[in-house]
C-alpha cells in the first residue's frame, strides 16, 4: 500500500514535511509552486497522485498565503484524481476564532473548516486545536494530536519534586490539570483579565507556588505577553524557577525580546511552526516522528489511540 502514498508539503512547512517524509520512509513529493508577480499562486504536482492517498503537510500560520497555498494544493489533488487527500496542519491557524464571544464577529475557525471541505479534504490530521470542539466543524474524519506525546518525556527526564504545572490563563486549566495528573504533581492557575486582544490588563496566582519548579503548559504563544507576565507572577509568589511548554511558536511583534528579557529560564516548544529568530532559552522539538507515525498507522488502517497521552 505503501506505493499508493504521496507526501507533498507546503512552502513554509517544507523542512518539517521531508523530516515527517523521512520518517515515514519516503521522499517528499515534487510540487512547484509559480508564482505570479502580482503574488498570486498556482500549485504544480510534478508527479502523478492519480489514485494516490496523498498528504500534503502544512501549517497555516501567517501569511495568510500559506492558507491559500493549502487550499489550492488540495484543489490540484483533487482535479489530478488523488483517491484520499489528508491535510496534515501541525499548526491549525485561526483556532482562536471558535467561537462569537461578541456580537458581529466571524467564526474564523468554522470558516476554514468549510474551505478545505470545498477543496476537497478526505480527513484532516492536526495538533494541539486551540479548542476541542473546532473537530466538530468538519464533516471528515479530524485525527487530533497532542503534543504531550512529545513533551511529557522530555518534562519526566528534567522532573524535580516540588515541581509544579501552571494554567497561563483559566481557559488552559484542563491542560494544565491532564499534566499535573500524569505526573502526579501540583496545580497552579493564572488568571487573566485583558482589556483587548494581545494585551494583558492584569494577572493573579490561583495555587501554592512557594518554593517550587514551576512549568506552565499552552498551546499558543504569540506575543508571549501572557507568559512573560504569568512567570514573574508566578516568582512573586515565591516560585523557585519557571519555565514553560507552548506547542505552537507563533511568536509575533515582541515575542522574542520579550522571551529572551523575562524571567523564565527555558521555553521548549515544537517545530510546528518555524522559528524566525535564534534564542538562547528557547528550545524545539520536533513533531515529525510524531505525524510519521501515526501517517503510518493511518495507512494501515491501525488505531491512533495510544498517541493520546492527555
Amino acid at each position: 500500500m505503501q506505493e499508493h502514498v504521496k507526501i507533498f508539503a507546503g512552502r513554509s512547512s517544507e523542512k518539517l514535511g521531508r523530516e515527517i517524509a523521512r520518517n515515514y520512509g519516503a521522499e517528499l513529493g515534487k510540487c512547484t509552486m509559480y508564482e505570479f508577480s502580482d503574488g498570486e499562486i498556482q500549485p504544480s504536482f510534478e508527479e502523478t497522485v492519480r489514485g494516490d492517498t496523498v498528504f500534503i503537510i502544512a501549517s497555516t500560520f501567517q501569511p495568510v498565503d500559506n492558507l491559500m497555498e493549502l487550499l489550492l494544493m488540495v484543489d490540484a489533488a483533487k482535479r489530478a484524481s488523488a483517491a484520499h487527500i489528508v491535510a496534515v496542519m501541525p499548526y491549525f491557524g485561526y483556532a482562536r476564532q471558535d467561537r462569537k464571544d461578541k456580537p458581529r464577529v466571524a467564526i474564523g475557525s468554522k470558516l476554514v473548516a468549510n474551505l478545505l471541505s470545498a477543496a476537497g479534504v478526505t480527513r484532516v490530521m492536526t495538533m494541539d486545536l486551540h479548542a476541542d470542539q473546532i473537530q466538530g466543524f468538519f464533516e471528515v474524519p479530524v485525527d487530533h494530536l497532542f503534543a504531550s506525546t512529545i513533551f511529557l518525556p522530555h518534562l519526566q527526564a528534567s522532573r524535580s519534586d516540588n515541581m509544579v504545572m501552571a494554567a497561563p490563563d483559566t481557559g488552559g486549566t484542563k491542560r494544565a490539570n491532564a499534566y499535573a495528573k500524569h505526573l502526579d504533581c501540583g496545580l497552579a492557575i493564572s488568571y487573566k483579565q485583558r482589556k483587548k486582544a494581545n494585551e494583558v490588563a492584569n494577572l493573579t496566582v490561583i495555587g501554592d507556588v512557594s518554593g517550587k519548579d514551576v512549568v506552565i503548559v499552552d498551546d499558543i504563544i504569540d506575543t508571549a505577553g501572557t507568559l512573560t507576565k504569568a512567570s514573574d507572577m508566578m516568582l512573586e509568589n515565591g516560585a523557585r524557577s519557571v519555565r514553560a511548554y507552548c506547542t505552537h511558536a507563533v511568536l509575533s511583534g515582541p515575542a522574542y525580546e520579550r522571551i529572551e528579557s523575562s524571567s523564565l529560564t527555558e521555553l521548549v516548544v515544537t517545530d510546528s511552526i518555524p522559528l524566525t529568530q535564534e534564542s538562547s532559552k528557547i528550545k524545539v522539538l520536533s513533531v515529525s516522528g510524531l505525524f510519521a507515525e501515526v501517517i503510518t498507522n493511518v495507512v494501515a488502517g491501525r488505531s491512533i489511540s495510544s498517541h493520546f497521552i492527555v
